[in-house]
């Protein structure tokens, strides 16, 4: 039996595992964001900004599928809004259609994970995070379920505050709202997530009265 410092070691050696099979998808899902960044930065052209994107979300699911041997589902929501709303954007030349994007991807997620609480047998965020963990994440069924909440307050909080920059100010602000903001939101609330989980994850070879 373990004792309670060994118990926190391998939590947190289970989210060292999750996180490193992460890396490296994160890395490919952010250089499209990078690349819409750079290309607005250089050239300060929004609609080419777009086409950039659009042709950065393509290699992206390439690269994706190169490496996982699938596309999960939602990169490939996310692909397909960039594409129909960039081309929309382009079409009707409006920007803000495209800025919409973030919002509604994020409001879609915070949907979908919400209705995960009563469809399935498992909240969204437990089938996501254990299926990229080479390790088990083990955690009691109540902590599940407050997780995947935090995720559908996070995704409406992100999404709302995006689409408040959009339109309220400039759109070189919003640009950089898009890297540093939404990106740092992320971060933060990754960073908040790890804590909150490693004082909650549990190892499985214990009895159920025995887990904290």
């Amino acid at each position: 039996m373990l004792n309670c410092g060994e118990r926190r070691e391998l939590s947190m050696m289970q989210l060292h595992c999750a996180g490193v099979t992460l890396n490296m998808q994160t890395l490919v899902d952010f250089l499209p964001v990078l690349a819409f960044v750079l290309a607005y930065w250089l050239t300060k052209d929004f609609y080419f900004a777009i086409l950039v994107i659009m042709v950065a979300v393509v290699i992206q699911l390439a690269l994706t599928l190169l490496m996982k041997r699938s596309i999960p589902r939602l990169l490939l929501i996310s692909s397909l809004l960039v594409v129909g709303l960039g081309g929309i954007s382009l079409w009707l030349n409006n920007p803000l259609i495209f800025k919409w994007k973030p919002t509604v991807l994020y409001w879609l997620f915070a949907v979908l994970f919400l209705g995960s609480q009563f469809i399935g047998d498992k909240p969204m965020v437990q089938r996501l995070l254990q299926s990229i963990s080479k390790q088990p994440l083990q955690m009691a069924d109540h902590d599940w379920t407050s997780l995947n909440l935090m995720w559908v307050v996070f995704f409406f909080i992100s999404g709302t505050a995006n689409i408040v920059v959009a339109y309220s100010f400039e759109e070189f602000i919003w640009v950089n709202f898009k890297l540093f903001g939404l990106m740092g939101l992320t971060l933060v609330f990754l960073i908040l997530q790890g804590v909150w989980m490693t004082r909650r994850l549990q190892d499985e070879d214990l009895e159920p009265d025995q887990r904290q």
